[in-house]
């Protein structure tokens, strides 16, 4: 919270890198991080110098948050070739490698240009989400099991949201996955087997399993994505795009607190 985050890239960087604000959006929303149309994508890739045919590593500096949160975003709008550089700066500056600062030279734009076209499979809305909060309440197996990455104490209802007017709590059927919670002290991912058992504690059915992730404001349902794709999983999770910010938002959605029922 408060972050500059071009201020930090421009402050300490791997040499050769771009910056990705992934708070740039042209779609009008009071909401947070909400995924741009194709058209901006793509002329933000192409601003940056990526072509089709680049393989693209993203990081951030915590280690490993936002970073996952653009990848996701490539695989979705089509650009399979994206990986998370593991731990992020700080993994990087502890090897001991390189950093450069200052402002960024500019890049030539991709020629030819970047093309996006976003999977809508991969984007749950909140009528999604209500159907399968719906499908709980009624004694029905959902379709899906959504995935929360908030705190414990967040999903749980016994911390306050920082979003203004968002309650504490979380939608009734989901299931809690505290993001931190598949990642090592130094912030870099736990072991396949590790992650995996992570899921499974919190009564998550596999990681194949038909799966929606979900978080405060679409990052770190990211960080889920990646980790269950470490584990094996074979196809990039579906996620609520407005999270909690949307659903916590609206009092007319149904609210459950305390811990998740047992599996």
């Amino acid at each position: 919270m408060g972050r500059d985050a071009r201020q930090e890239f421009e402050a300490c960087r791997i040499p050769g890198a771009v910056f990705f604000d992934v708070d740039a959006t042209d779609v009008a929303s009071p909401l947070p991080h909400m995924l741009p149309s194709d058209a901006f994508f793509a002329r933000t890739m192409s601003e940056l110098g990526i072509v089709h045919d680049d393989h693209v590593v993203c990081y951030d500096g915590k280690g490993l948050f936002s970073a996952a949160r653009f990848w996701w975003m490539l695989r979705a709008y089509g650009h399979p070739a994206a990986s998370v550089l593991d731990g992020g700066l700080p993994a990087w500056q502890r090897a001991g490698h390189a950093t450069e600062s200052g402002p960024r030279a500019p890049v030539a734009r991709a020629s030819p240009p970047f093309e996006a076209r976003l999977d809508a499979s991969l984007v749950a809305d909140l009528a999604k989400v209500r159907s399968l909060v719906d499908a709980f309440q009624s004694g029905a197996a959902p379709a899906q099991t959504l995935v929360d990455a908030r705190s414990q104490a967040r999903f749980e209802g016994m911390a306050k949201e920082a979003r203004a007017g968002c309650r504490s709590g979380h939608a009734p059927g989901s299931r809690s996955v505290p993001f931190d919670r598949v990642l090592q002290a130094d912030g870099t991912m736990r072991p396949p087997e590790q992650v995996a058992a992570v899921f499974a504690e919190a009564g998550v059915p596999g990681v194949d399993a038909p799966l929606v992730g979900s978080c405060g404001s679409g990052v770190t349902a990211a960080v889920l994505a990646l980790a269950l794709e470490h584990a094996g999983r074979a196809s990039l999770l579906e996620i609520y795009d407005g999270s909690w910010a949307e659903y916590g938002g609206d009092e007319s959605q149904p609210l459950a607190t305390g811990p998740a029922p047992p599996a």
